[in-house]
């Protein structure tokens, strides 16, 4: 059964029971929708821009997006879907000119654009939100701090004459404090979240098998790492003894937060502090060494070491007799070609996956740029291997994105090896096997990798570990916040107003239930 409205192409959006029900709340209020990707955020959106335009015809409506190729994905998407004029849609972006943007403002119905570049012409008066009966906010858990998504709910809120904000993300935080201020600041009255375990989900949702494989630290990868361990150890009890920390086990989460509290007391003045700024900044570049050699590689962490030679925040740790000895181990190591033992497993998994099926569609997620350019130098060895690097804007620019993404599609390669742009929001065909080459100690990275498999078909996901390092202790640390996530939006699935942030909602509580009739 399909959609069936006089703005939506005929037999082209399945109707779903949770959809709708979401749909009826998202017309009543200014909603956050918690969906897992792949079960239907954007058809949300699209059913409630029909609803928003029947009821204010002269209205317009706003699509935002973090990124210009989530952009262009959006206005696909609508055209796709809407029997609404081609010229009626428009992408807004900073490429295009200003006296063009404004222009654009004027004519066109639905606009799609970077919350920047919308933000930029509101400053300049060249835009205002007045007649915009909808606002969809895209990936809506980056809308904190200084991000332009705040700043852009509230002038809509002030400015609209008949506000209706929607926010869209698949995983917003395990915090609650992260959670009240999205809310807060986006002004967002109610919580909806839907996990593949809902009732009225699960028949919509293809089976995903996950499966480990874990892998033992070679011991001369252990030989480094027991040195490194010593000399973060030594920095750390040094800061505990200075009554800096409080445990001689420091994350690099506390070391980068007390690299921060120091920097800022030597800002204001106090200069005899810049001893023990060194030791936090050593500490965390020890740490990062630690990361690289348990859960990345050998060749990663020589790259590290030789980045460090040439920075001169870097030159206090070579005089350090443990670490000079860790960095000749090392590049030891590297001249031997020694390899993570995990990048032989990623390789016979899917030379195994592309001799069962040659049409199999694979995405490799690494979390570092380096990492990701090994593994597709690796992957190229491999006959019935296709795999392209898919990375962020530093290495690949968004026109270059788009286009490695419709290549990837059309079937000129078949493995898409990727940073974390791969696992955000971008339309990415769905996966036969999804690989982590690391577990990430998050839970919103975790959640959008797991839904790049499964969308049509079970897919299969292959978390690769290192036992006994960092790669267990992330995958623990991500698996529990994603429960603690849905615990917490459960329990505020009832109206954030219960939580006292309404009538926080900076200068305009209950504006959007006052609409027009």
């Amino acid at each position: 059964m399909h959609v069936s409205h006089p703005l939506i192409k005929e037999g082209l959006l399945e109707s779903r029971q949770y959809q709708e029900a979401i749909l009826a709340k998202a017309a009543e209020t200014n909603l956050m929708v918690v969906l897992p990707t792949g079960l239907g955020k954007t058809p949300i959106a699209v059913m409630l821009v029909v609803q928003r335009l029947d009821k204010f015809p002269e209205s317009k409506v706003m699509v935002l997006a973090p990124t210009k190729p989530l952009v262009s994905q959006h206005h696909k998407t609508f055209l796709n879907f809407l029997n609404i004029p081609a010229e009626d849609m428009q992408v807004v972006t900073g490429s295009v000119k200003a006296e063009k943007r404004k222009d654009l403002y004027e004519t066109k119905k639905l606009l799609f654009a970077t919350p920047q570049t919308i933000r930029n012409d509101i400053e300049n008066n060249i835009f205002s939100f007045e007649n915009y009966s909808l606002l969809v906010i895209d990936e809506i858990h980056h809308g904190v701090g200084e991000y332009a998504y705040p700043y852009l709910a509230g002038v809509y809120m002030k400015q609209s004459k008949n506000p209706r904000i929607l926010g869209l993300t698949a995983s917003p935080s395990s915090e609650n404090q992260k959670i009240r201020e999205i809310c807060e600041s986006c002004h967002i009255e109610e919580i909806e979240i839907k996990t593949e375990t809902d009732a009225d989900v699960a028949p919509y949702v293809k089976g995903k098998r996950v499966d480990w494989i874990e892998v033992e630290l070679p011991q001369t990868f252990v030989q480094i790492r027991d040195i490194l361990n010593n000399a973060l150890t030594e920095r750390v009890e040094r800061l505990q003894r200075l009554g800096f920390i409080r445990r001689t086990k420091a994350t690099k989460r506390v070391l980068l937060d007390l690299q921060s509290k120091i920097f800022g007391k030597i800002k204001a003045g106090n200069r005899s502090l810049f001893n023990y700024l060194s030791y936090a900044t050593e500490a965390i570049k020890i740490e990062h060494a630690l990361t690289l050699i348990e859960t990345q590689g050998i060749r990663s962490l020589e790259n590290y070491f030789r980045k460090l030679r040439t920075e001169k925040s870097g030159m206090r740790l070579l005089e350090d007799r443990k670490m000079s000895n860790a960095m000749f181990l090392s590049n030891k190591l590297a001249e031997s070609g020694a390899s993570h033992p995990k990048m032989a497993r990623l390789l016979e998994v899917v030379n195994r996956q592309l001799t069962e099926n040659r049409d199999a569609k694979i995405i490799v997620f690494a979390s570092y740029r380096e990492m990701v350019k090994e593994i597709v130098s690796a992957l190229q060895k491999l006959d019935l291997a296709r795999p392209i690097e898919f990375v962020g804007q530093r290495g690949l620019s968004q026109k270059e994105q788009i286009r490695v993404i419709r290549e990837f599609r059309e079937g000129k390669y078949n493995i898409l090896v990727g940073t974390s742009i791969s696992e955000e929001g971008l339309d990415i065909p769905s996966m036969d096997i999804a690989i982590f080459y690391e577990p990430v100690p998050s839970e919103i990275r975790s959640i959008q990798r797991r839904g790049r498999v499964g969308r049509h078909a079970e897919g299969r996901i292959i978390i690769l570990m290192t036992k006994n390092t960092r790669d267990e202790a992330y995958y623990w640390v991500a698996k529990n916040k994603e429960k603690k996530m849905k615990g917490l939006l459960y329990g505020m699935q009832q109206g954030v107003k219960q939580f006292g942030l309404a009538s926080q909602n900076s200068e305009f509580p209950g504006k959007a239930g006052n609409e027009e009739k």
